[in-house]
Formats: C-alpha cells, structure tokens, sequence
C-alpha cells in the first residue's frame, strides 16, 4: 500500500478552528475563512505596492503565505490575542510553540514536498517584506471582523472597532494607506449602498 500523508487533511481542518473565542459572535468566523480575507488583501496590498508605489512585489506569494498563516492554529488552537501577548515570557514560548507546531505539520508531507511547504512555517528573511503585508492584512481582516459585527449591533465588537482602527491607521506602510483610502470605506457599507 502506498504511504499516506496527513498534511492536506490536517490543513483542512482550519474550518474547524472559530476565532474571537472570548466574544460573542453574531457570525462565527474560523481560520479557513479569515485566512482567505487575509490572502485577498494581502495580494491587493502586493498589487497596490507595485502599481502605485513601485515595488517588486511577488503578489501570488503573499497570497500564499497568508493562506497558510495561521495554519498552525490546526494543532495549537486560536489563542485570544490578550492571551498571547500578555507578557514577553508568553509570547515568546507561544511563538516557540508555533515554530514546533509547523514542524509537526512539515512531517506530514513527503520528504520531497517540505521544502516547497518550509517558508509557510519557517519565515525566509527573502520573504520579510511580504510577511509585513501579511501582518497588515491580518490586521485589516481583523478590523472587517469587527466593522461587520457592529454592522449587525453587536455591542460586544465596538471597543475592538476602535482598537483595530487605531491599529490600521498606525501601521507605516504606503499600500496599507491606499487601502485605507480607497477600499476600506466600503465594508462599512450596506449590499443596497454597494450596488447603487
């Protein structure tokens, strides 16, 4: 019989993985789902950056990697942020608690697959610009979250709203700023406003 792998299974489980455990939800939102927001945004910021502002971006690779950034969670679980940044101590041994998590996950695949699978897990100093707009776009992803739960009159959500829009509008990149400008308005829109 052929060996089996359990790598693409374990993947899959992202949709099993909720996000804002400590808040209630109007609509539950798991890592599958905000790691696709975070994968759109990260490839618009990547095209912003190379349209407008000049740079060499590999856009279909940020892509990429925010697909898998949160991948770990399969294994760890999603850890409230409060939790995970609370002190240095803490985040550090979360941090090394992912690093072993995608390790585990790497033994998963074929010898001759790891190293196509590695810089989702193991960070490629070639890949730091593009991890800086992944960062951004989980944070951007962050504040949608929030903007579409008070949409909804979730109260639970307003203090994060502000939070994340102070955190969007500290962040020094130029491509976060055009987001900002011209895309971000949008989501605090209704369907009807959309479609006018």
């Amino acid at each position: 019989m052929d060996n089996q792998y359990n790598f693409f299974a374990m993947v899959n489980r992202m949709k099993m993985i909720d996000r804002w455990a400590l808040m209630r939800n109007n609509s539950k939102e798991n890592i599958a789902e905000h790691s696709h927001c975070v994968a759109v945004i990260a490839h618009a910021l990547a095209v912003i950056g190379n349209k407008k502002f000049g740079k060499n971006y590999d856009a279909d690779h940020a892509a990429v990697l925010a697909l898998y950034h949160d991948t770990t969670e399969v294994i760890t679980g999603d850890m409230p942020t409060p939790v995970k940044y609370y002190n240095d101590e803490i985040k550090t041994v979360y941090k090394d608690i992912e690093k072993i998590a995608g390790q585990r996950l790497l033994n998963m695949l074929p010898e001759d697959f790891k190293d196509d699978y590695a810089p989702f897990f193991n960070r490629r100093e070639s890949d730091e610009e593009l991890w800086r707009l992944v960062k951004a776009a989980d944070k951007i992803s962050a504040l949608i979250k929030c903007i579409e739960e008070c949409r909804m009159g979730n109260k639970e959500f307003e203090i994060a709203l502000k939070s994340q829009e102070k955190k969007i509008d500290e962040i020094d990149l130029e491509e976060v700023k055009y987001f900002q400008s011209h895309f971000l308005k949008s989501y605090y829109l209704t369907l009807d406003e959309h479609t006018k």
